[in-house]
Protein backbone atom coordinates (compact mmCIF):
# COMPACT_ATOMS: atom_id res chain seq x y z
CA UNK A 1 0.00 0.00 0.00
CA UNK A 2 1.39 3.76 -0.84
CA UNK A 3 1.84 5.69 1.77
CA UNK A 4 -0.20 9.29 1.76
CA UNK A 5 2.00 12.17 0.93
CA UNK A 6 -0.12 14.82 1.40
CA UNK A 7 1.32 18.77 0.99
CA UNK A 8 3.00 20.04 4.69
CA UNK A 9 2.45 24.08 4.51
CA UNK A 10 4.83 25.66 6.65
CA UNK A 11 2.70 29.39 8.62
CA UNK A 12 5.47 31.45 9.80
CA UNK A 13 4.95 33.87 12.02
CA UNK A 14 7.01 36.55 13.62
CA UNK A 15 7.19 35.39 17.36
CA UNK A 16 6.56 32.34 19.42
CA UNK A 17 4.10 34.31 20.63
CA UNK A 18 2.09 35.38 17.58
CA UNK A 19 2.85 31.70 16.48
CA UNK A 20 1.16 30.06 19.59
CA UNK A 21 -1.93 32.58 19.30
CA UNK A 22 -2.05 31.24 15.33
CA UNK A 23 -2.05 27.93 16.47
CA UNK A 24 -4.54 27.92 19.57
CA UNK A 25 -7.05 29.14 16.50
CA UNK A 26 -6.35 25.71 14.50
CA UNK A 27 -7.46 23.73 17.33
CA UNK A 28 -9.94 25.58 19.09
CA UNK A 29 -12.92 25.40 16.21
CA UNK A 30 -12.26 21.79 15.80
CA UNK A 31 -12.58 21.37 19.33
CA UNK A 32 -15.85 24.00 19.67
CA UNK A 33 -17.02 21.47 16.86
CA UNK A 34 -16.97 18.55 19.28
CA UNK A 35 -18.66 19.65 22.47
CA UNK A 36 -20.94 20.89 20.36
CA UNK A 37 -21.74 17.30 18.88
CA UNK A 38 -21.08 15.60 21.48
CA UNK A 39 -20.67 17.47 24.41
CA UNK A 40 -17.27 16.73 24.92
CA UNK A 41 -13.97 16.91 23.30
CA UNK A 42 -10.81 15.02 23.28
CA UNK A 43 -7.14 16.56 23.19
CA UNK A 44 -3.66 15.10 23.06
CA UNK A 45 -1.25 17.72 24.44
CA UNK A 46 2.68 17.66 24.31
CA UNK A 47 4.49 19.01 27.10
CA UNK A 48 7.43 21.10 26.32
CA UNK A 49 8.63 25.03 26.46
CA UNK A 50 7.96 25.10 22.57
CA UNK A 51 4.32 24.32 23.29
CA UNK A 52 3.77 27.04 26.17
CA UNK A 53 2.31 29.81 23.48
CA UNK A 54 0.27 28.22 22.38
CA UNK A 55 -0.99 26.27 25.54
CA UNK A 56 -1.45 29.92 26.81
CA UNK A 57 -3.30 31.49 23.81
CA UNK A 58 -5.48 28.21 23.82
CA UNK A 59 -6.38 28.85 27.92
CA UNK A 60 -7.11 32.31 26.56
CA UNK A 61 -9.37 31.63 23.63
CA UNK A 62 -13.02 33.05 24.18
CA UNK A 63 -16.09 30.93 24.18
CA UNK A 64 -14.04 27.70 24.64
CA UNK A 65 -15.58 25.41 27.03
CA UNK A 66 -12.52 24.16 29.03
CA UNK A 67 -14.13 22.02 31.13
CA UNK A 68 -15.91 20.11 28.37
CA UNK A 69 -12.37 18.71 27.15
CA UNK A 70 -10.74 15.00 28.11
CA UNK A 71 -6.73 15.92 28.00
CA UNK A 72 -4.11 13.37 27.24
CA UNK A 73 -0.47 13.43 27.32
CA UNK A 74 2.02 12.65 24.90
CA UNK A 75 4.77 11.17 26.95
CA UNK A 76 6.33 10.96 30.48
CA UNK A 77 9.85 10.24 32.17
CA UNK A 78 10.43 7.30 33.93
CA UNK A 79 12.53 7.06 36.83
CA UNK A 80 11.84 10.78 38.34
CA UNK A 81 10.33 11.60 41.28
CA UNK A 82 6.68 11.66 41.15
CA UNK A 83 6.24 15.56 41.77
CA UNK A 84 9.92 16.44 39.47
CA UNK A 85 8.52 19.31 37.83
CA UNK A 86 10.95 17.74 34.64
CA UNK A 87 7.68 15.38 34.42
CA UNK A 88 5.86 16.29 31.29
CA UNK A 89 2.25 15.56 34.11
CA UNK A 90 3.64 17.71 36.62
CA UNK A 91 4.42 20.66 33.62
CA UNK A 92 1.36 20.63 32.36
CA UNK A 93 -0.70 21.09 35.19
CA UNK A 94 1.63 23.74 36.16
CA UNK A 95 1.86 25.43 32.72
CA UNK A 96 -1.92 24.62 31.28
CA UNK A 97 -3.86 23.32 34.19
CA UNK A 98 -3.55 25.94 36.51
CA UNK A 99 -5.19 28.12 34.28
CA UNK A 100 -8.12 25.80 33.05
CA UNK A 101 -9.90 22.71 34.60
CA UNK A 102 -10.67 20.17 31.87
CA UNK A 103 -13.17 17.82 32.34
CA UNK A 104 -10.10 15.16 32.63
CA UNK A 105 -7.08 14.74 32.68
CA UNK A 106 -5.48 11.39 31.90
CA UNK A 107 -1.98 11.04 33.05
CA UNK A 108 0.61 8.32 32.78
CA UNK A 109 1.16 6.69 36.22
CA UNK A 110 5.43 7.14 36.02
CA UNK A 111 4.83 5.87 39.72
CA UNK A 112 3.89 2.33 38.79
CA UNK A 113 5.70 -0.58 36.85
CA UNK A 114 6.36 0.68 33.40
CA UNK A 115 4.70 -2.04 31.47
CA UNK A 116 1.51 -1.85 33.43
CA UNK A 117 1.36 1.75 33.08
CA UNK A 118 2.28 1.56 29.28
CA UNK A 119 -0.66 -1.34 29.01
CA UNK A 120 -2.92 1.23 31.33
CA UNK A 121 -2.55 4.02 29.25
CA UNK A 122 -3.48 2.71 26.39
CA UNK A 123 -6.80 1.53 27.86
CA UNK A 124 -7.42 5.21 29.37
CA UNK A 125 -7.29 6.55 25.49
CA UNK A 126 -8.98 3.45 23.95
CA UNK A 127 -9.10 3.61 19.80
CA UNK A 128 -11.47 6.86 19.89
CA UNK A 129 -9.88 9.16 18.09
CA UNK A 130 -8.89 12.85 19.47
CA UNK A 131 -10.54 15.83 18.19
CA UNK A 132 -7.04 17.30 17.94
CA UNK A 133 -3.48 16.41 18.69
CA UNK A 134 -1.21 19.62 19.46
CA UNK A 135 2.24 18.45 18.93
CA UNK A 136 5.89 19.73 18.73
CA UNK A 137 8.95 18.21 16.81
CA UNK A 138 12.35 17.11 18.83
CA UNK A 139 15.68 18.47 17.94
CA UNK A 140 16.25 14.79 15.99
CA UNK A 141 12.58 14.89 14.58
CA UNK A 142 11.16 13.07 17.23
CA UNK A 143 7.61 13.14 17.90
CA UNK A 144 6.49 12.26 21.38
CA UNK A 145 9.41 10.13 22.23
CA UNK A 146 9.47 8.41 19.17
CA UNK A 147 13.25 8.84 17.88
CA UNK A 148 14.71 7.60 15.05
CA UNK A 149 14.35 4.95 13.65
CA UNK A 150 10.65 5.39 14.58
CA UNK A 151 7.87 3.32 13.58
CA UNK A 152 5.02 4.53 11.40
CA UNK A 153 2.72 1.47 11.98
CA UNK A 154 3.77 0.35 15.51
CA UNK A 155 0.68 -2.04 16.94
CA UNK A 156 0.24 -0.35 19.97
CA UNK A 157 -0.86 2.89 21.05
CA UNK A 158 1.79 3.86 24.19
CA UNK A 159 4.89 1.71 24.98
CA UNK A 160 7.94 1.95 27.21
CA UNK A 161 10.87 3.17 24.82
CA UNK A 162 14.84 4.10 25.27
CA UNK A 163 15.24 7.67 24.63
CA UNK A 164 18.19 8.15 22.91
CA UNK A 165 21.41 10.65 23.69
CA UNK A 166 20.33 13.53 21.09
CA UNK A 167 16.18 14.15 22.80
CA UNK A 168 18.58 13.27 26.40
CA UNK A 169 20.79 16.40 25.45
CA UNK A 170 18.01 18.17 24.21
CA UNK A 171 16.19 18.41 27.50
CA UNK A 172 19.88 19.45 29.55
CA UNK A 173 20.03 22.00 25.92
CA UNK A 174 16.84 23.78 27.10
CA UNK A 175 17.64 23.78 31.12
CA UNK A 176 15.58 21.19 32.34
CA UNK A 177 18.19 19.10 33.76
CA UNK A 178 21.93 19.88 34.73
CA UNK A 179 23.94 17.08 33.10
CA UNK A 180 22.86 14.39 30.56
CA UNK A 181 23.26 11.85 32.80
CA UNK A 182 20.30 13.57 34.92
CA UNK A 183 17.95 12.78 32.27
CA UNK A 184 16.29 9.62 32.41
CA UNK A 185 16.38 6.82 29.85
CA UNK A 186 13.61 5.51 29.70
CA UNK A 187 10.26 6.83 29.26
CA UNK A 188 5.96 5.80 27.96
CA UNK A 189 5.40 7.90 25.05
CA UNK A 190 2.35 7.58 22.78
CA UNK A 191 3.37 6.31 19.43
CA UNK A 192 2.86 7.81 16.13
CA UNK A 193 -0.19 6.23 14.57
CA UNK A 194 -1.85 7.01 17.90
CA UNK A 195 -0.60 10.52 17.31
CA UNK A 196 -1.53 10.59 14.30
CA UNK A 197 -5.29 9.10 14.89
CA UNK A 198 -7.02 12.62 14.99
CA UNK A 199 -9.40 14.93 13.66
CA UNK A 200 -6.64 17.90 13.08
CA UNK A 201 -2.83 17.42 14.25
CA UNK A 202 -1.49 21.03 14.73
CA UNK A 203 2.38 21.21 15.31
CA UNK A 204 3.98 24.28 17.07
CA UNK A 205 7.72 24.14 16.46
CA UNK A 206 9.71 27.61 17.76
CA UNK A 207 13.17 28.53 17.84
CA UNK A 208 16.50 27.74 16.05
CA UNK A 209 17.88 24.44 16.76
CA UNK A 210 14.29 23.02 15.79
CA UNK A 211 14.91 24.54 11.98
CA UNK A 212 16.51 21.24 10.57
CA UNK A 213 13.89 19.52 12.35
CA UNK A 214 11.15 21.61 10.48
CA UNK A 215 12.84 21.08 6.76
CA UNK A 216 13.60 18.02 7.18
CA UNK A 217 9.71 17.03 8.31
CA UNK A 218 8.19 19.10 5.05
CA UNK A 219 11.38 17.63 2.65
CA UNK A 220 12.84 14.37 3.52
CA UNK A 221 11.32 10.50 2.70
CA UNK A 222 8.79 9.44 4.58
CA UNK A 223 10.47 7.01 6.99
CA UNK A 224 11.10 6.56 10.61
CA UNK A 225 14.73 7.94 10.11
CA UNK A 226 12.86 11.33 9.89
CA UNK A 227 9.59 11.16 12.62
CA UNK A 228 8.42 14.44 11.41
CA UNK A 229 7.79 13.61 8.13
CA UNK A 230 4.85 11.08 9.42
CA UNK A 231 2.69 14.30 9.55
CA UNK A 232 2.64 14.20 5.65
CA UNK A 233 0.61 10.88 6.16
CA UNK A 234 -1.98 12.87 7.74
CA UNK A 235 -4.54 14.80 5.75
CA UNK A 236 -5.14 17.85 8.08
CA UNK A 237 -2.50 19.27 10.00
CA UNK A 238 -1.06 22.65 10.37
CA UNK A 239 2.29 23.41 11.13
CA UNK A 240 3.03 26.42 12.79
CA UNK A 241 7.10 27.95 13.64
CA UNK A 242 8.31 31.58 14.97
CA UNK A 243 10.65 33.43 11.80
CA UNK A 244 13.81 31.84 13.53
CA UNK A 245 12.54 28.10 12.92
CA UNK A 246 11.40 28.49 9.49
CA UNK A 247 13.90 27.12 6.90
CA UNK A 248 12.87 28.47 4.16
Amino acid sequence: MTTPDFPLEIHALPTAQEMGVAAAAAAAPILREAIAARGSARLMLAAAPSQSATLQALAATEDLDVSAIDCFHMDDYLGLAPDAPQGFGNWLEHELFRRVTPRSFHRIDVTADPEAAAATYREAMGEEPFDVTLCGLGVNGHLAFNDPPADFADPLSARVVELDEVSRQQQVDEGHFPSLDAVPVHAITVTIPRLLNARRIVASVPTAVKRQAVHDAVHQPITGAHPGTALRTHPDVHLFVDAEADPR
